[in-house]
């Protein structure tokens, strides 16, 4: 088989904002949600190892599809705000799209299922047209709604299904906002009967889980008046139910129901109070294996909005359930944790919570009963808008309309084995959605939001030490490129301020004696919650939100309206930035030096706002592409005595007579020579210009005139991102990646010299499959600016022979990173040799 030209080599992506989104496999695999798609994540490896495309809305529920004998799962179910619910079935060790259940009038929000009548599989949903609906799919793919369960005006907020004791009946218990869990029994094999209602909570219940323990069935209920609830479900036999009242015991009130001649009673074993705000997940420990039979250990776990997870059990000797681990978070102004789950042997716990993080603790060997946060995936939470590589290559930052900045690069672990990408830094975390950046050095970049302000941000000394504990770099040759003897230890954000302050060694020093006076109550409060870190793992999310900030260096002042875009020159001497603009004083492109952070110049030519700009790689020209459906060409002109700063003139531009785009220019890029120039728009055409220089001559000679050197190339759908690579793909011929709305990724091969009439000039070399393609629009496409793959380089150890061979496949090898809508950044590597 021919070895794949385009594989994925990481995903960035984080949980959906909703409490049913997680689900762990007793393979060890976990399923989220993430924006429309079902991100499959292997917590072993730490890395996406599958994401699943199929929903046209946000995922709100995702669950596996247990088995009674503990055999790994083969089917997955999840339900969205498409208001529709998709059995993902295992083919060929992947998982595929096989049912598609469609009956729901508003978003579904929770759902459970399980195996029937072998090869079937039962599910139940709720959603927000306030009803609940068992569905069954069968062995021919086929999904048929058994049953519609109204509530009027209410809603379920989840549901659990599972097998009545020493039966097949299905039972189904939901939660919802009138306080009550319902319980429905499926006795014909068609219809839902009413059993009982369980009363109790006092405010809505969020979540409900059954689980099996000798005989009997334990249901765990969770609310909003912060208490968990168990019942018991045990069926009732013959010396039971004839026994008369015995008025000296005291027992627990039993409510009744009868089920094909069976009799069941429903008491509540215990009250667990531990949470201090609303608890909305619970989870039981998944049965396990011990000596040959299945035993399910006796073990609760809950998540709550206090941002803590407590793990309950009954004592060995009382049975009395208590608290045996509580953990959590401790700062930060974040929100708590939305659900949680289990691994399942018992040894890791999950949380995800309201900005999507996932939270991990690992159960410590050594010590009994600690447990200590583990590395795990991050992500933005809303649409990715840009981002960049910096200029050796080594990580990505990237910015979102999440209003952070964040920084990702390969961890380098001591045991040898492949690198895996993490998030290691939010630089900014702001008030304002993020929309645009360029780095200005190997550790500074300008970042702009939707504000009228551009902030530029230089590394602390903390982040410089730690990157280079965790890429494997050294850290005296960072420290010395990047001035360490000014750089701050770190940064804060001060309350109710914007901007991050550098915080010196100074300011790190405990203040003095116990009974300080305050001269003022602003002194009571502490202004620094940065702590310097030595890390040597990937931080946790509260690390990354409060001890990984970069210090702000300088605000650029100069445009009327939000940002849009911006773009460095490879020099890293001058930056250019554009905000959103209706009328042409307000479309100008403005320059900036930095060295001084003055502006330089005020590039006036469009009419409407500047979409995207950039510089040629030999910085003697800058392109801008605009919503006016032109482009303009700007030359830097030579420097004189009387300004030595970079001064750029018009060189040429499109206007109505001649603009070949009809919608809005989305796109554009250089070819690695500085030659031709590429366009993207949302016409759906790809354009190739130049010359921009002419063959064996300076710069000094300029050709005549800049038209379009290829066929116009349509991709077939809106074309939001356009990439040159950087790295010739040979003599004669240039690869590009053309990103879409639809969220494909394609990869052309460009031939200048071929004839371009009858579109000979085109190759399409490849394109992303359904598993690797965004779901939503792709906003940005970067290549890496170097050959290789990113922490891969350099990882023989001293003494082995086979060097060369190792650096000539490494060199086989291009990366891409791609920012999309779809909440995600994917870093994909391109085998040039199968190209």
């Amino acid at each position: 088989m021919a070895a794949p030209i385009i594989e994925t080599c990481h995903v960035a992506c984080c949980a959906n904002r909703t409490p049913n989104v997680v689900s762990w496999s007793r393979e060890g695999t976990i399923a989220f949600g993430t924006c429309n798609s079902v991100a499959l994540y292997d917590p072993q490896e730490r890395r996406v190892v599958a994401v699943l495309n199929g929903h046209t809305g946000r995922v709100n529920a995702v669950q596996w599809v247990h088995r009674e004998d503990c055999a790994p799962e083969s089917h997955l179910v999840s339900g969205g705000s498409d208001n529709r619910l998709i059995l993902w079935e295992a083919q060929n060790d992947k998982l595929r799209q096989s049912v598609e259940c469609k009956g729901h009038t508003g978003p579904v929000c929770a759902v459970d299922a399980l195996h029937v009548n072998g090869s079937n599989i039962l599910v139940a949903s709720s959603a927000a047209d306030s009803t609940v609906r068992l569905w069954l799919c069968n062995e021919n793919k086929q999904a048929e709604c058994l049953h519609t369960v109204p509530f009027g005006s209410g809603f379920m907020m989840d549901v659990s299904l599972t097998l009545l004791p020493g039966s097949k009946v299905p039972i189904l218990a939901c939660g919802g906002d009138d306080s009550r869990v319902h319980l429905y029994v499926q006795s014909n094999g068609q219809q839902l009967q009413k059993a009982m209602s369980l009363q109790g909570h006092e405010d809505w219940v969020r979540g409900v889980a059954w689980t099996s323990i000798s005989g009997d069935l334990l249901l765990a209920s969770c609310s909003q008046d912060c208490l968990i609830r168990v019942w018991r479900l045990r069926a009732k036999c013959e010396t039971d139910t004839g026994e008369k009242d015995n008025h000296t015991t005291i027992k627990m009130k039993e409510d009744v129901f009868e089920v094909r001649d069976t009799v069941f009673a429903v008491s509540l074993e215990t009250v667990l109070a531990g949470h201090e705000n609303w608890v909305y997940g619970v989870h039981w420990q998944p049965a396990l294996y011990k000596c040959g039979e299945l035993q399910q250990p006796l073990s609760l776990l809950s998540a709550s909005m206090d941002k803590t997870m407590i793990l309950w059990a009954p004592e060995e000797v009382s049975g009395v359930w208590v608290e045996q681990v509580r953990v959590g978070e401790v700062g930060g102004n974040t929100l708590g944790f939305y659900g949680c789950q289990m691994s399942p042997d018992g040894s890791m716990i999950l949380a995800h919570a309201f900005h999507g993080a996932l939270h991990l603790w690992c159960k410590d060997q050594d010590k009994e009963g600690e447990w200590r946060p583990g590395v795990v995936i991050s992500g933005h939470f809303n649409a990715v808008q840009d981002l960049t590589w910096d200029p050796e290559g080594e990580f990505i930052l990237s910015v979102g309309s999440d209003q952070t900045t964040r920084l990702f690069t390969p961890w380098r672990k001591q045991d040898g084995k492949l690198p895996t990408w993490h998030e290691i830094s939010r630089p900014q975390i702001h008030g304002y959605d993020m929309q645009c950046l360029a780095m200005v050095g190997r550790f500074q970049f300008v970042s702009g939001a939707d504000e009228k302000v551009l902030r530029v941000f230089q590394a602390p000394r903390n982040f410089v030490e730690n990157f280079a504990n965790i890429s494997g770099s050294s850290r005296e040759k960072l420290l010395t490129s990047s001035d360490s003897a000014n750089l701050p230890e770190g940064a804060s954000t001060p309350a109710l301020g914007l901007s991050n302050k550098a915080v010196f060694q100074g300011d790190l020093a405990p203040k003095t004696t116990d009974d300080q006076q305050f001269n003022s109550i602003s002194d009571q409060y502490q202004d620094s919650y940065f702590h310097p870190l030595n890390m040597t793992e990937p931080p946790p999310e509260d690390h990354l939100l409060q001890n990984t900030l970069w210090p702000e260096v300088q605000k650029l002042y100069g445009h009327g309206f939000e940002m849009f875009c911006l773009a460095s020159d490879s020099t890293r001497t001058v930056v250019a930035s554009a905000c959103k603009a209706s009328k042409a004083e307000h479309a100008a492109v403005l320059l900036w030096s930095t060295s001084s952070w003055c502006q330089l110049q005020t590039l006036q030519c469009h009419t409407l706002t500047v979409t995207q700009m950039a510089f040629s790689p030999d910085a003697q020209f800058l392109l801008a592409v605009s919503r006016d459906r032109t482009w303009s060409l700007w030359r830097r002109n030579l420097p004189t005595a009387e300004s030595p700063e970079p001064q750029f003139s018009l060189h040429a531009h499109t206007g109505k007579d001649n603009a070949i785009h009809s919608r809005i220019i989305w796109s554009c890029d250089w070819s690695p020579d500085s030659k031709y120039f590429v366009t993207s728009s949302r016409d759906k055409k790809v354009i190739v210009w130049g010359p921009c220089r002419l063959e064996n001559t300076g710069n000094s000679v300029l050709p005549p005139e800049i038209k379009p050197c290829s066929s116009v190339l349509d991709v077939g759908d809106a074309a939001t991102a356009v990439a040159f690579c950087p790295l010739l793909c040979s003599a004669k011929s240039y690869l590009l990646a053309v990103g879409l709305e639809c969220g494909r990724i394609l990869l052309y091969q460009w031939s200048p010299d071929q004839e371009f009439m009858g579109g000979q000039d085109w190759i399409r070399c490849a394109e992303t499959d359904t598993l690797q393609s965004h779901a939503l629009a792709v906003k940005r496409l970067r290549w890496r600016p170097k050959a290789g793959q990113a922490g891969c380089e350099n990882n023989k150890k001293d003494g082995q022979t086979d060097g060369e061979s190792e650096t000539e496949e490494e060199s086989s090898w291009v990366q891409l990173a791609s920012a999309s809508t779809d909440h995600t950044v994917k870093i994909f590597s391109i085998n040039k040799l199968a190209l």
